[in-house]
């Protein structure tokens, strides 16, 4: 266990001290104890480091808005315990932590297992949304349906007491840290990156997984030049739990045969570790799970200095979300396109972008604005933007009354009509 500052996580070590280590990263919701049932086998032969995300399992809950952010917090409670080297398996937000250490980190990776993962998870709207009915309703709605998202319908019927401990795993996590890892799920996507990651890397999946299934651990097994595919029957999303014996073996088997040795960072060229890799485990025959072999990806071409326009098209697509951009993209024409291009590029990449007003003052004034110009159409996707960017129902109607004053009663009346239909559809847990 550990004293834990800002910039660090909360941890725990198993196994002996002379081992190499081998760390384990817990899904969003979860805590380290979702690999309990992996650490008998595991510690045989690996000192294995267990991490909780902020806010998770009792931890500090100090938010971490992105995926890069929860790596270096990573990296440097590993730093203050002098471990520089280390395998890693992370579950879903836990598989995106490796993603992230393979892609900028890789002198630090022996080698890499990703469960349940994808480049990029679902869309940035589903997250955004699932942050704006926590923010509204808290996490007893998400608590509720975690088994349904985890597990198989037979494993959680005929497992009462895990699925019970899951929804409490969930309930017992803090809002804003749950919030402010939906963000750093909606924001990750390195899907061109994918050709860079050097390390030996398992890709292991749940075949009954619907959050993150088959289709995205293919996409991740095709994009990795040294990657293969494990595909467990029978399982769904916390695959760890629901099929221990299963990951724990092939688990062992990745690690134990795909140990890359260190590289001297200086010249880049490989070097013999001064400790030997740990020895293959004596596993009993059994079928092998299914596998396959990806082809190598295409480096990503280097970027330039982004145009507004680049900028512009992530900030509006971060605000109004992936749908609205999409659909209004969609409906330009010969006669449009170059005003939507011109939108993109100055009103979302040079205003919106700027860095005097966060985002949450800059949706209290667009909101505001929209009102006085009697601007419904564009209110209802502002205040739809103005809850992903973190403002609660209570502060949107308190903008509105304020405008109310300033604008005019009649303006207000239509405003709140718009207003409480798109709260209301945004706030409702899903079914």
């Amino acid at each position: 266990m550990s004293e834990t500052p800002p910039n660090t996580l909360q941890y725990r070590f198993d196994g002996p001290e002379e081992a190499p280590v081998l760390i384990l990263g817990p899904s969003l919701g979860t805590t380290w104890h979702m690999w309990d049932r992996q650490i008998p086998e595991l510690t045989r032969q690996w000192r294995v480091f267990r991490f909780d995300l902020p806010g998770h399992g009792g931890a500090p809950a100090y938010p971490a808005s992105s995926v890069a952010d929860l790596a270096a917090r990573l990296l440097a409670t590993l730093d203050g315990l002098g471990v520089q080297r280390f395998g890693y398996a992370g579950c879903a937000l836990g598989g995106a932590v490796g993603i992230e250490l393979a892609l900028r980190h890789p002198e630090r990776l022996a080698s890499l297992a990703l469960i349940a993962a994808s480049p990029r998870f679902g869309t940035a709207d589903e997250f955004r949304q699932r942050g704006v009915v926590v923010r509204t309703n808290g996490l007893d709605p998400i608590a509720r349906s975690a088994p349904d998202r985890w597990f198989t319908g037979g494993f959680a019927a005929a497992q009462p007491a895990i699925t019970e401990w899951a929804v409490q795993m969930v309930r017992t996590t803090d809002p804003g840290c749950y919030i402010a890892a939906c963000e750093a799920l909606a924001s990750f996507d390195v899907r061109p990156e994918l050709g860079s990651i050097g390390v030996p890397t398992l890709v292991l999946v749940g075949s009954e997984d619907q959050v993150t299934g088959p289709a995205e651990a293919r996409t991740l097994v095709a994009g990795v030049p040294d990657a293969r595919l494990a595909v467990v029957p029978g399982a769904s999303h916390l695959v760890p739990v629901e099929q221990p014996a299963a990951v724990t073996d092939l688990l062992v088997r990745h690690f134990s045969t795909a140990w890359q040795p260190a590289f001297e960072t200086a010249t880049g060229h490989t070097v013999l570790p001064a400790a030997a890799a740990p020895a293959p485990a004596v596993v009993p025959p059994q079928p092998a799970p299914v596998a396959e072999i990806a082809p190598p990806a295409a480096a990503p071409e280097a970027q330039g200095r982004p145009d507004p326009y680049d900028t512009g098209i992530k900030v509006r697509r971060e605000v109004l979300g992936d749908a609205h951009v999409d659909g209004v993209l969609a409906r330009a024409d010969a006669f449009s396109g170059e005003y939507q291009e011109f939108v993109t590029r100055y009103a979302w990449g040079e205003v919106w972008d700027r860095p005097g007003l966060d985002r949450r003052t800059r949706s209290c004034v667009a909101l505001t604005a929209l009102v006085a110009g009697g601007h419904l159409e564009d209110l209802a996707s502002h205040t739809r933007a103005a809850l992903r960017n973190g403002l609660t129902p209570d502060e949107i109607k308190e903008v509105l009354l304020q405008a109310a004053v300033y604008c005019g009663v009649p303006a207000a009346n239509s405003a709140f009509r718009v207003a409480q239909q798109v709260v209301r559809e945004e706030t409702t847990p899903p079914e």
